[in-house]
């Protein structure tokens, strides 16, 4: 007999393994399937060593999902986020300036967590859920959908039944290919590099972006690390500068991080290995189709800036929480519903992530003084500083 579920997630990421603890949070019987098990140890050769800042919009949906009093132990505030313009002849700052949460909010404007630390404590929340299944290793394959039901194939020759799939199976989702939703993808020829450094000058709690060329080299605050203070590291650059990088001995990486940090907080040391990720920007051409939402990277992906990316698909999963009913799950209505709250602010952050991306790609020196002239600009004017704070946080 085939077994039912009020909801299938295709994806086992961070946003997919979130949304089953908010749902089963909520009563909801929910299967999570993802063909690689979570890797929840730092020092696993297969983990993933960028990190996630967590706007405050997001904490409510974290807070269902009974995982921020898990979080709340090991995140960093991120009170300030500084920009930097390294873009004159020499690399070295010539315009700084930094955006204050207190300007706009009395809180921060998020927490700071490494990704194999999340999926740890979100893997763990799953399994004290007794109305969530959550089975690593299983892949969704085949998809069937008709008014009242979606039809799950899964990797391992059974089929589910569920009143709402929820695709957060990744960039290239299967699940969107086989309701044939198209994206518009754009390609920068962009790779970052993510990794942990420990430094001797302190963070306190500024998250700093340094533009030169290439893309920005950003610093996120991490706990302090063997007595030091640590930040993690992504540094996006074109594939080919990034395949050099890689290729350097520690001693010459690190000569070559510490020219590109322009000494902001003093010599860096190496303490992580290095990984790799290709940048993109994609966008679905809907958010839905029958008994199916589209959340996560399978609906949107952006370049890593201003902590857009996971906190975009923890808006998904707030609008869907907000829609759901056990009435209305998976009904037309409510995924209509979903793509009316959700398509327009996608879109508008995709696109305006993209044009900081390209800004901060620029090698001409004209272009790159025009850069800096711009963020004194929308620095000096507090109206401009303060609306750009609250729209890339999503607070009015």
């Amino acid at each position: 007999m085939r077994a039912q579920f009020d909801i299938v997630i295709s994806g086992g990421g961070i946003a997919g393994m979130t949304a089953a603890a908010a749902f089963g949070s909520a009563g909801y019987r929910t299967l999570c399937v993802d063909p690689a098990p979570p890797v929840i140890a730092e020092g696993d050769p297969g983990s993933d060593l960028r990190s996630t800042a967590f706007l405050h919009p997001s904490v409510r949906v974290l807070e269902q999902a009974g995982l921020w009093e898990r979080f709340s132990a090991h995140a960093m505030p991120l009170q300030v986020m500084r920009i930097v313009d390294a873009g004159g002849e020499a690399a070295e700052p010539r315009v700084s300036h930094d955006f204050n949460a207190a300007d706009i909010s009395d809180q921060p404007f998020g927490w700071n967590l490494p990704n194999w630390l999340l999926k740890r404590e979100i893997a763990a929340r799953l399994a004290e859920l007794p109305q969530v299944t959550f089975r690593p290793g299983i892949a969704t394959t085949r998809l069937t959908t008709r008014e009242s039901a979606a039809l799950i194939g899964l990797s391992d020759g059974t089929s589910v039944e569920a009143k709402l799939l929820i695709a957060a199976d990744g960039r290239n989702s299967p699940m969107r290919q086989a309701l044939g939703i198209g994206v518009r993808t754009t390609r920068f020829g962009q790779k970052a590099l993510a990794f942990a450094v420990t430094h001797p000058v302190p963070h306190e709690n500024v998250s700093t972006e340094i533009h030169r060329s290439g893309g920005p080299f950003t610093f996120v605050p991490l706990p302090d690390r063997d007595g030091q203070p640590c930040s993690a590291i992504v540094w996006m650059e074109t594939g080919p500068e990034v395949a050099r990088l890689s290729a350097l001995p520690v001693p010459e990486f690190e000569a070559e991080m510490n020219t590109r940090s322009c000494g902001l907080f003093g010599p860096l040391t190496l303490a992580s290995r290095l990984t790799i990720w290709p940048i993109i920007s994609q966008i679905a051409e809907c958010f839905y189709g029958e008994r199916t939402a589209l959340m996560a990277e399978a609906a949107h992906v952006v370049p890593p800036i201003g902590a857009q990316g996971l906190n975009m698909s923890l808006a998904d999963l707030t609008a869907l929480m907000d829609l759901a009913t056990p009435e209305t799950l998976g009904t037309r209505p409510m995924l209509a519903a979903y793509q009316r709250r959700r398509y327009p602010d996608v879109a508008l952050r995709v696109a305006g992530v993209g044009i900081l991306n390209r800004a901060s790609m620029i090698h001409a020196q004209p272009l790159r003084d025009a850069r800096a002239k711009l963020l004194d600009a929308m620095y000096s004017a507090a109206p401009m500083r303060r609306a750009l704070m609250q729209m890339g946080i999503g607070v009015r």
